[in-house]
């Protein structure tokens, strides 16, 4: 059955920079009663077997799973000792899913350098993502790409942001241990549909980011262009309550109600509060009941 989670987009940075605690979080979403929490490789402090046991069993006594991992592998740097520090913290994302008994773990392809090539930083990525693979396998964990626009600690935007260069990458690596964690608002960012990028792959969805990010009053696409260069998001960008924005939820629904996708959907908003992050649960279960039955 599809499944709802949600991920602490207002509280991402305070997590991860400590000055909030995860537990506090994990304590406030007992509210939005859902089925789990989507967790970020910043928010844990200690990769040991005993503190992912301890915050396994912490989201289990609220009745909820952890089953994604957010990741922000950089695959795309000319160096290849870099490359091979990336690789080995993905295979720790990998490992550190697994024992928090989730299925699910996002890469990603790196940043869009301006001296890396299309061709180059594709041969990377692929190469990259492709030598995980025995770990994800043994570990029982998918690894899922995100049609990504740029992790809040970066400089550039991601290399595979568009089209053109996502698919390919996505079609060469497509296995038994690979999908896509679809992000309809990342499309959008991207100036392009999202409905006609998850037409090209829906085979493939395994898990989905759910938020009606949308642009401010007054901007287009073409001004995110500016912001490649800017560690964090563009200012010009703005969260709302899932439903109430720019993507056609009811044409995303019929399309995985068409192939029976029964993956995660994990809500990504809250930006204004933990009022509008229920107000995105309770509209992704109306959508459960309508398209889904359940």
């Amino acid at each position: 059955m599809l499944k709802i989670s949600a991920f602490p987009k207002c509280w991402s940075h305070d997590i991860t920079d400590g000055r909030m605690e995860l537990f506090d979080w994990f304590e406030k979403a007992r509210v939005l009663d859902c089925e789990g929490l989507e967790m970020y490789s910043g928010f844990i402090k200690s990769f040991d077997e005993g503190t992912l046991a301890q915050i396994r069993s912490r989201a289990q006594s609220y009745g909820m799973e952890l089953p994604m991992m957010c990741f922000s592998p950089d695959f795309t740097n000319p160096d290849p000792a870099a490359r091979r520090e990336q690789i080995d913290r993905q295979k720790r994302m990998i490992y550190a899913t697994a024992a928090l008994g989730g299925r699910y773990c996002r890469t990603l392809s790196g940043q869009r350098r301006p001296n890396v090539s299309v061709y180059d930083g594709t041969q990377m990525v692929v190469e990259c993502i492709s030598e995980c693979f025995d770990t994800a396998r043994a570990c029982g964990v998918t690894l899922v790409m995100e049609n990504h626009y740029k992790d809040g600690y970066w400089e550039y935007s991601e290399f595979a942001q568009r089209m053109e260069v996502y698919l390919p990458i996505v079609r060469q690596l497509a296995c038994d241990c690979f999908g896509v964690q679809y992000d309809p608002s990342n499309t959008v960012v991207a100036g392009e549909d999202p409905l006609a990028l998850l037409d090209e792959v829906l085979p493939y969805v395994r898990t989905m980011h759910a938020s009606d990010r949308y642009l401010a009053p007054g901007f287009t696409a073409e001004d995110l262009k500016g912001a490649d260069g800017v560690k964090g998001y563009a200012k010009i960008l703005m969260h709302g309550v899932t439903g109430r924005g720019m993507n056609d939820y009811n044409e995303i629904f019929k399309r995985l109600k068409s192939v029976d996708f029964n993956g995660w959907i994990s809500i990504e908003d809250g930006m204004n509060g933990l009022e509008e992050m229920r107000q995105s649960v309770d509209f992704l279960k109306a959508m459960r009941r309508e398209y889904f039955g359940a």
